[in-house]
């Protein structure tokens, strides 16, 4: 036995349990006992989840690497009342091309019984049927890849490892023209250019948004530039219409923005490198050597292109004549906060539409509307923070949206918004400070485009673009309002005790040639939840101080940890960032415990 796997915690893996059975297996339902043998992984994700989708896309490497060993198991676990229903799951495994059986668990059973408190979050289970590490958050994947290498070695040895097929059984695909269309854009001939995102290619739709005149792309993953049988694409959404006639595209999962020549059909790469941005990398220069990360949509304002950049809660512009990218707003930091854009918050932005003197957005996660205005401040519209979200319409204050993925500027100065988990169109009126709905009964809407008096809604999961008349009056919905679906975590008032656990990978030591490794970021909300303890510093723990007056709150949470090779002789060893956000629902008890652990990487001993 090897000295990592002698010193290794073992502790024996709940039963998967989720009342909405299993997906991607052929219609067989399993039980752990039937993976007995097996390495596997579970990996706890949520589709609205940015983070989940970069991890997913992680995944894929290993998954092909160790087939005959590793089963990688998605346990679906809803933040939104959306991601509850059975049939949105069933859409977001092919979506999102989920090639693994995944685990519908609506009620957050397994979630549960795992103690898992972020999305997404990994666990590795052995072929004996024990959790030997959780990982929290991204950059786990080469930690989890040395992992199995030991589990496999190991469990040869002792005859425990039973090597084969695994369950995946893909699903028949569908004949559909669209599938899963993220965004379209009105050409200046009249036609329609549709981000077939589920396919990696853009179609080219007549005037009756239905017929196809072209498609471009190869339809399979890739990132090539070429003619439009030879590029290739990953996921592609936003298009915008450059001064020159151009397109941009958001090239989503390839983290890079594309340009299609409309009359050639010949698809170039403008920004991006094709790696993920990661924090340390560069945030401005030149646009092909800066890397970006899952950039949703695009929108021209003030002479620059806008990028919704979804994978790090942030606004970047691409300036087409310097040919350069830069931050123009955010932190990084996930939340609702306005202000200059420097200080700003975002939640995985994911739709823009400028006007004159704004830009409009979508900040899908804080189910948000909110605008840039000409000086670069940000402002808030609708929404009021990641954890509230339903249909309500009335005074902007008050009212709800759930998940917005697209938003439309209209005529009049007021704005659509396709409000995406509630399949509906609304609009706000800044005139009025109202929000009405305009359309409801569409599927996961996720964009719009005005056609003169009509608006061509991108109806995702329905795989169509939708005709709609502009409607004179609101259409009246009943009002609900929902709060996040997990349960909130008792805590004792006063002193808290804050422990983010990590634990470097077997091979790895923490990286400090450049000083601390570490970081940790606290807040709160209500601010007034916490009365010491907020701000950045580098240890991973930290004593808290709740505030005995505020019954409820949600902690905020953001850790990171490098780590490098432990190797003396290599001059440049190979290292990785950990990186992970929680926002933890609390409520205040007495006699309630005092410490509250956060798996970032390995296992809690304490």
């Amino acid at each position: 036995m090897t000295d990592s796997a002698s010193r290794r915690a073992r502790v024996r893996a709940p039963e998967l349990i989720g009342k909405g059975g299993w997906l991607n297996t052929g219609e067989k339902q399993y039980t752990l006992a039937d993976l007995r043998g097996r390495i596997v992984v579970l990996d706890f994700w949520t589709f609205c989840c940015i983070n989940c989708l970069h991890v997913l896309d992680k995944l894929r490497e290993l998954e092909e690497k160790h087939r005959d060993t590793v089963v990688i198991i998605g346990v679906h676990s809803p933040k939104f009342v959306h991601e509850a229903e059975h049939q949105a799951v069933v859409d977001a495994v092919e979506r999102y091309g989920v090639e693994h059986p995944v685990l519908d668990d609506p009620e957050l059973a397994t979630w549960k019984q795992y103690a898992v408190r972020a999305w997404p979050t990994l666990v590795v289970i052995d072929p004996e049927g024990y959790v030997v590490a959780q990982h929290a958050g991204e950059g786990h994947a080469h930690a989890i890849e040395r992992l199995v290498e030991e589990l496999e070695a190991e469990h040869e040895a002792k005859g425990t490892l039973r090597r084969g097929d695994g369950p995946y059984v893909p699903p028949e695909p569908e004949p559909t023209t669209l599938r899963f269309p993220g965004k379209a854009l009105l050409l200046p001939s009249g036609n329609f250019l549709v981000s077939d995102t589920t396919r990696h290619q853009l179609v080219e739709l007549a005037e009756d948004a239905e017929t196809v005149v072209r498609r471009i792309g190869s339809g399979t993953r890739g990132f090539a530039d070429g003619g439009p049988q030879e590029a290739s694409f990953n996921e592609p959404q936003g298009l915008a219409l450059l001064e020159d006639g151009a397109v941009v595209v958001a090239d989503t999962v390839n983290h890079a923005l594309r340009r299609l020549d409309p009359a050639t059909g010949a698809v170039t790469t403008l920004a991006g490198t094709g790696k993920q941005w990661w924090q340390g990398s560069a945030t401005s220069g030149p646009a092909r050597e800066v890397d970006l990360s899952s950039p949703w949509d695009v929108a021209v304002f003030g002479g620059r292109v806008w990028i919704a950049m979804a994978g790090v809660h942030q606004l970047w512009t691409y300036d087409p004549a310097a040919g350069t990218v830069a931050v123009a707003a955010g932190t990084t930091n996930e939340g609702l906060v306005d202000g200059p854009g420097a200080e700003a918050w975002f939640a995985q932005p994911s739709g823009l539409a400028a006007t004159a003197e704004r830009l409009w957005l979508a900040d899908s996660e804080t189910s948000a509307l909110r605008w840039v205005d000409l000086d670069g401040h940000v402002h808030t519209a609708v929404g009021t923070g990641l954890f509230d979200f339903g249909h309500r319409d009335g005074a902007a204050e008050q009212a709800l949206l759930q998940h917005p993925l697209g938003v439309t500027a209209l005529p009049d100065g007021s704005v659509a918004v396709a409000d995406t988990y509630n399949h509906a169109l609304r609009r706000y009126d800044p005139a009025t400070g109202e929000v009405t709905t305009l359309a409801t009964d569409l599927r996961e809407p996720s964009d719009a485009v005005l056609v003169g008096g009509d608006i061509v809604v991108v109806e995702s999961a329905r795989h169509r673009l939708t005709r709609l008349r502009l409607p004179e009056e609101a259409v009246r919905v009943e009002p609900v309002a929902h709060r996040t679906r997990r349960a909130a975590t008792e805590v004792a008032p006063g002193r808290l005790r804050l422990d983010v656990v990590f634990q470097a990978p077997a091979g790895q030591k923490l990286d400090t040639r450049y000083g601390p490794s570490t970081r940790l970021l606290v807040s709160s909300t209500p601010p007034e939840l916490l009365l010491k303890g907020e701000g950045a510093d580098t240890d991973l723990s930290r004593d808290l101080e709740l505030n005995p007056e505020v019954a409820e709150g949600v902690l905020h949470v953001s850790a990171m940890a490098a780590s490098c090779d432990d190797d003396s002789a290599g001059e440049y060893p190979a290292c990785h960032v950990h990186q992970q956000d929680w926002g933890v629902p609390v409520r205040l008890t007495e006699g309630a415990t005092d410490r509250l652990p956060l798996v970032l990487a390995g296992m809690d001993e304490r």
